[in-house]
């Protein structure tokens, strides 16, 4: 059975109504135009667009004859037309109306006109850089309130504002107060700033994500339509089903399969969440923990390799390393990651008293196999590519095409060419919020260079923090949890790294350390409340409360709170000789192990008062850099096991599977 939901580092790609059997270009344009006459018209013009984008995609990334600014510029022209066709401007009737649609294709054509501008006049734009024409400086004007519209369209009001107001701040710096105030630059400076060069809305943000990123889309997209999405969540089944908790384990394990390979919390909630969650449900988990479970372990799919999230390859651009050095590292913190999710639902399972699945309830790993084998292949391809340093881009071509490739030589796999147009259809629609965002996001960072406001941000967190590490991490932790409440994920790593870290750097914390530390920070509004986009997905799933499922989700993903913590302390991140590394990491999940005991108050009986103290102060002492404090938190945790282990294992009540499964 194929999926009907769609992959790819998108951060918050909306699902599909997988009961809509209209293809999805249609459905994209009725999703603007309703069922109007012209409706099918307007689907064919988006499935055009659509295989206009792709094409130009690809021929880029053979060709890579073309200026990188123009290449930009073309590949957000393309974004923009199909935000303005396919996304309208508000919920009511009127959005859909005649003059909304005479106005959106008046954004259109000029969404056309001033990407064509910079293309048909770039000799001119060089020739007088710095003395911006009033034709420049008209046409920068146009293209930077599109993009507001696009990112209110396409993300909403709050990125909107937020780009709006460092608009401001470059204008308004003489009349602020404080660190905040500035020498001030004229419209026409901020504009030409935005507009006509690489420092602004065309800026590194973008170029990742029309190159690296749209390529690993345009990968998802095809795994899903040939029905790899099934192939790995059957692997998960197949591996854990027969363990204690075996539904959510399962979940947990295909989480990370599908995650590592579609970088996109949110679609991977939905599409893994679709058949996870209801098998949790049915196994006895409660609705809301069913969804958290899912929520926390499709957000760890951003972190872990070959295909972390959008912000990954972001961070190779901007550190200035092959993405190969960013896989590396980043593995054993992902790996950490879902050894704690795992901990936790073993915990519930405990605590519910939660059987493993009958035999005849579990896929067989020899079908598996025999069924799907062939998807592995051009994830091996992938990964060596991309270990020979390869770039991004042509390592996920030649995988994507290789993928094609093997889909084509079965039956069960092969795509129709309606199939393929979806394919490209899925592709387009899901790098519009990434592409929108990271645009936006360029405006900022240009803000930020031209004002000098990220280190004025630095020096006032390293005040704030007393000029000590820990209070700074936890100022970040904040400050990215308020960003995160209106910015897609990678929109907000680019901003609060240009913000904040420049204060990591100051406080000793390597580069690569303090970009992946604020990386993880980044991810939390996937599963913080009271903006969880994962979270709320999967409530949709569980038939649950959205704010209980995203508070479940949140205590979950705990460790995107702890595990940078070590990564600051430690050498977690291979920044360090062998022995240190691996006494970071078993230090590391004992103290993960007994942070999760502390917030549960369970392991395999409810805890003593005494037994919970102990396991706070045993994460708390282990998670220091020291080794005698290691070697105390060690002792206490050997304490609580070892109390754990004496005495009666009941497990708590829970209701039964009928009622857990009634509100889905």
């Amino acid at each position: 059975m194929r999926q009907t939901t769609a992959l790819g580092p998108s951060d918050d790609a909306p699902p599909v109504e997988a009961t809509d059997a209209r293809p999805l270009w249609h459905r994209l344009a009725a999703a603007r135009w309703g069922q109007s006459r012209a409706t099918t018209a307007v689907g064919y013009g988006v499935l055009a667009i659509a295989l206009a984008l792709g094409c130009f995609q690809i021929y880029t990334a053979l060709s890579l004859s073309l200026n990188s600014y123009l290449q930009r510029v073309l590949h957000l022209m393309f974004v923009l037309v199909l935000v303005f066709v396919t996304r309208p401007a508000g919920k009511g009737r009127w959005a859909r109306r005649l003059p909304m649609a005479v106005v959106d294709t008046l954004l259109v054509l000029a969404a056309v006109a001033v990407s064509l501008y910079p293309v048909l006049d770039y000799d001119g734009i060089v020739a007088r850089a710095g003395i911006p024409s009033t034709a420049d400086l008209a046409m920068g004007t146009v293209a930077i309130l599109l993009l507001l519209e696009a990112c209110r369209r396409a993300i909403g009001a709050f990125m909107a504002v937020l780009v709006a107001c460092f608009l401001c701040y470059a204008w308004l710096g003489p009349l602020l107060p404080g660190l905040l105030s500035h020498r001030g630059y004229t419209v026409q400076r901020i504009v030409s700033h935005t507009y006509l060069f690489q420092e602004g809305i065309y800026g590194l943000a973008l170029g990742v994500a029309a190159t690296f990123v749209f390529m690993f889309i345009l990968f998802g997209a095809v795994l899903e339509k040939t029905g790899g999405g099934n192939f790995f969540i059957n692997v998960a089944y197949a591996l854990t089903g027969k363990y204690r908790g075996g539904p959510a384990k399962g979940a947990v394990v295909a989480s990370a399969l599908m995650g590592s390979v579609s970088g996109s919390a949110i679609a991977n909630t939905v599409t893994t969440g679709s058949f996870t969650i209801p098998m949790m449900k049915k196994a006895g988990y409660r609705p809301h923990e069913a969804g958290g479970v899912e929520a926390a372990a499709s957000t760890g799919g951003q972190l872990l390799p070959p295909l972390m999230g959008a912000g990954a390859f972001v961070m190779a651009e901007l550190i200035g390393v092959p993405y190969i050095e960013i896989v590396k590292v980043a593995v054993i913190p992902a790996l950490m990651y879902f050894a704690v999710i795992f901990l936790f639902v073993d915990i519930l399972a405990r605590r519910h008293g939660i059987r493993r699945l009958p035999a005849e309830d579990l896929p067989r790993m020899r079908e598996v196999m025999a069924g799907g084998f062939h998807f592995l292949p051009p994830l091996i391809l992938l990964v060596t590519l991309l270990t020979l340093h390869f770039t991004p881009l042509l390592a996920g071509l030649y995988a994507t095409a290789a993928l094609a490739v093997v889909a084509m030589l079965r039956a069960s796999t092969r795509m129709s060419l309606k199939d393929v147009g979806e394919v490209f259809a899925l592709a387009a629609r899901n790098t519009l919020s990434v592409s929108v965002a990271t645009a936006a996001a360029g405006v900022v960072v240009g803000v930020v260079g031209l004002t000098g406001l990220g280190l004025k941000f630095s020096s006032m967190m390293l005040s704030w923090g007393g000029g000590y590490l820990l209070p700074t991490l936890l100022l970040i932790a904040v400050a990215s949890m308020v960003l995160g409440m209106g910015l897609p994920v990678t929109a907000a790593y680019i901003v609060l790294i240009v913000l904040a870290g420049p204060a990591l750097l100051d406080l000793g914390v390597p580069l690569i350390v303090a970009h992946m530390i604020v990386y993880w920070y980044s991810q939390d509004s996937n599963v913080t409340p009271p903006v969880a986009l994962s979270g709320f997905a999967a409530a949709g799933i569980a038939g649950s409360s959205p704010i209980r499922t995203s508070m479940a989700a949140w205590k979950f993903s705990k460790g995107l709170y702890v595990i940078p913590v070590l990564m600051a302390y430690s050498p977690l991140l291979l920044n360090g000789p062998v022995s240190e590394i691996i006494l970071a990491v078993v230090t590391g999940l004992i103290g993960l192990m007994t942070f999760a005991v502390a917030i549960e108050g369970f392991w395999l009986r409810r805890t003593t008062a005494f037994e919970r103290l102990a396991a706070v102060a045993a994460t708390g002492l282990l998670l220091s850099p020291y080794l005698v404090a290691d070697a105390i938190g060690a002792v206490l945790a050997l304490f609580v096991v070892v109390a754990q282990l004496r005495g009666p294992r009941t497990p708590e009540p829970v209701a039964p599977a009928s009622k857990a499964t009634s509100a889905a």
